[in-house]
């Protein structure tokens, strides 16, 4: 399909949405979850701090460890990727 049918098919839609992968993120310096050599969880145990229970064994730990990564999302910058999304609005 043209570009440019593509194009005139988000132009008159009513709504459109747009799935991204990790690498979204990524690019923007957020840590992903599976990446081979980088994911979250090839650093961190998730049973230890993303589940119910890790949560009822020790809250410090967990609340300090999505604290984390709420101060990563918070100091990141859009990306190309967050840029053409926003452009597609």
């Amino acid at each position: 399909m043209p570009i440019t049918t593509i194009a005139e098919h988000l132009r008159v839609a009513k709504h459109v949405v747009v799935f991204t992968g990790a690498s979204a993120s990524a690019e923007s310096g957020i840590p992903t979850f599976r990446d081979a050599l980088t994911g979250l969880w090839e650093n961190f145990d998730a049973s230890k701090i993303a589940t119910a229970e890790a949560f009822r064994a020790d809250p410090g730990l967990c609340w300090g460890w999505y604290e984390w990564r709420r101060r990563k999302v918070t100091q990141a910058q859009p990306n190309g990727a967050h840029h053409a999304i926003a452009q597609l609005a």
